[in-house]
């Protein structure tokens, strides 16, 4: 292939010392110029005089409190000679690490905050987000529908709690009533449990780790040997097909009742925080209950006002 004459190729000259002593030399010369005796005196003159014209009276002055006391001026100077044109609000490059303030955003409410805030954190939301986050999301934006297996899984649970509980309706008239009727079906189940040895649907309420969770647990069981006084926590689970659940379902159900015997433990080994429960779901401990929940209370054997 042959080139271009346009092209031109970048080459690198070496100076070989075997070649002849009069071949020239590819370095330019540097041009030398030689400053003479008078020169040097003319600029030693120029630099005295300077020195002089700055006396020391000029330097008493700047050390001076009326110099000091002159600085804000100055600075007011400064400060409007670098005041931009109408309308252009940009701040100068050089202020912006002084006059500049730091703007502080708000952080995001967390999803406890937004959609649990005064309700409590349900075992629901721990296992539904473990077992598909996408669907929780359908839950905590109201999106979620709710088919055929879903309503016949709620009537098989209330179909078994019927077998050992006898169902009451109740009429509240506001949220200190809703939460005295939770806890007294909690008082009333672990009576029964205690005496029968079995309840279901137990509503459950523990101060876990700074967080209030709730729950509701499936059945409890004592155990038929002497020598172990442990409940037995029970969680039901329909399916729609006759056949063993997978390894993911088996695993989630197990979530769940490792928060359940969480929650029961924490409530037998602590005392119940009960200024912290008024004011985290802000309930008024002096509010007088329904006449219904009084009425009910007292048909149970725990009387309450």
């Amino acid at each position: 292939m042959t080139e271009s004459p346009s092209e031109s190729i970048p080459e690198i000259r070496i100076n070989n010392h075997d070649d002849d002593e009069n071949s020239t030399s590819s370095f330019p010369e540097i041009p030398i110029d030689i400053v003479s005796e008078e020169e040097m005196a003319l600029l030693d003159a120029a630099l005295v005089s300077a020195r002089s014209s700055f006396s020391s009276s000029a330097i008493s002055a700047l050390r001076s409190p009326r110099f000091h006391g002159n600085v804000r001026s100055l600075n007011s100077i400064t400060a409007l000679s670098k005041r931009g044109f109408p309308g252009f609000t940009e701040p100068d490059m050089e202020d912006l690490g002084s006059t500049q303030k730091k703007i502080r955003l708000p952080l995001p409410e967390s999803f406890l905050q937004r959609f649990r805030e005064k309700k409590g954190f349900s075992v629901t939301d721990i296992t539904s987000t473990e077992w598909c986050e996408k669907q929780m999301e359908f839950v905590l934006l109201g999106k979620r529908r709710i088919n055929m297996a879903m309503k016949k899984g709620s009537a098989r649970h209330a179909k078994l709690e019927e077998e050992v509980i006898k169902k009451v309706r109740v009429r509240v008239k506001s949220a200190e009533d809703i939460w005295a009727l939770k806890l007294l079906n909690f008082i009333i189940g672990v009576k029964q449990l205690l005496l029968e040895g079995l309840t279901r649907e137990l509503p459950l309420i523990s101060f876990v780790e700074g967080v209030w969770m709730v729950g509701v647990i499936d059945e409890i069981r004592m155990p038929v040997a002497e020598t172990d006084k442990n409940a037995l926590l029970v969680e039901t689970k329909t399916r729609v097909r006759y056949t063993l659940p997978a390894e993911p379902q088996r695993r989630n159900g197990r979530l769940q009742l490792m928060c359940y015997k969480h929650m029961w433990d924490n409530l037998a080994a602590e005392q119940f925080p009960e200024k912290k429960f008024f004011d985290f779901f802000s309930l008024n401990r002096y509010l007088n209950l329904s006449d219904e929940i009084i009425q009910s209370s007292v048909q149970s054997g725990f009387p309450a006002k």
